[in-house]
C-alpha cells in the first residue's frame, strides 16, 4: 500500500487549497478513506471521511461547510478541497485507509 500526499502550503486566512492523496497497492474503489490532521502540540484528528462509492461523506464539526472529500475512483486519488481556511488548520494532513497512512503534507494558515 502506498498513499502519497501532495497540495500542501502556506496560505493567508480565508484561502483555499486542495489535497490530494494518489493510492497504490490495493483496490482503491472499495475501500473507505479518510483524511486526518495533526496541529502542532495536538493529537491526530480525523477531518473526513468519505464511502468506497462517495455515497457518504463525513466531517468533523469544525470543518463542516468549508471542507469538501471527493474521489476519484479512476484516478485512485481523493481529495480534500479546503475553503475559508482559519488559523486553526494549520496541520499535517495525512489520508488514511484501513491501517495504512500517507506521509502527510504541511497546511500552515498564516497572514
Amino acid at each position: 500500500v502506498q498513499l502519497v500526499e501532495s497540495g500542501g502550503g502556506l496560505v493567508q486566512p480565508g484561502g483555499s487549497l486542495r489535497l490530494s492523496c494518489v493510492a497504490s497497492g490495493f483496490p482503491f474503489s472499495n475501500y473507505d478513506m479518510r483524511w486526518y490532521r495533526q496541529a502542532p502540540g495536538k493529537g491526530r484528528e480525523l477531518v473526513a471521511d468519505i464511502s468506497s462509492t462517495s455515497w457518504s461523506t463525513v466531517y468533523v464539526d469544525s470543518v463542516k461547510d468549508r471542507f469538501t472529500i471527493a474521489r476519484d475512483n479512476a484516478k485512485n486519488t481523493v481529495y480534500l478541497q479546503m475553503n475559508s481556511l482559519k488559523l486553526e488548520d494549520t496541520a499535517v494532513y495525512s489520508c488514511k485507509v484501513q491501517f495504512d497512512w500517507g506521509q502527510g503534507t504541511q497546511i500552515t494558515v498564516a497572514s
